[in-house]
């Protein structure tokens, strides 16, 4: 994607374009099912979606990847007793998605899995099935948090909101 182009998918985006896509009913399900997935086992999931960087990001040619790891701090997603906070980060103006685990969880789990995850939200998204295919991630690492992070008679101190992050 040329400069120019990718100037003009972020720039004409914003919040509000996020919540239509998600809309408020499909926002308090996924909030849900982050809610319920912290139920089932120790870890500590947020799923942010962005609909577009800012000028200044684009400005120093930002990637999503870059983006979303900067978001992981912001988010204090690395601040759980047990390193094993996810990010699920969707950036709307490129459709380009990244799931970033903290090292607890980030040692146990090989990168095919991670791509996986991320292939089959990919697919959700060409498909503009948004709010199925987040669920579907949700799904997924929540699988892989409750294998490696069991809860073991113990209730999740929920950490971290669950509510999607709207940017």
């Amino acid at each position: 994607m040329n400069k120019l182009a990718r100037w003009a998918r972020h720039i004409w985006l914003d919040a509000a374009d996020a919540r239509r896509l998600l809309g408020t009913d499909g926002l308090k399900r996924l909030e849900q099912a982050v809610r319920d997935s912290e139920a089932r086992h120790l870890g500590e999931l947020r799923v942010c979606v962005e609909a577009g960087l800012d000028a200044a990001a684009l400005w120093r040619g930002v990637s999503a990847r870059e983006r979303a790891i900067e978001l992981f701090s912001q988010l204090r997603v690395w601040d759980t007793e047990h390193n094993n906070g996810v990010l699920i980060y969707l950036l709307l103006a490129e459709r380009r998605i990244e799931i970033l685990a903290d090292r607890g969880l980030h040692i146990r789990t090989d990168s095919a899995t991670w791509q996986a995850i991320t292939e089959q939200l990919a697919a959700s998204l060409q498909s503009d099935q948004y709010e199925a295919g987040l669920a579907q991630a949700i799904h997924a690492v929540s699988d892989l948090l409750r294998q490696h992070f069991p809860l073991a008679g113990r209730p999740n101190a929920n950490e971290l909101p669950d509510a999607i992050v709207l940017i």
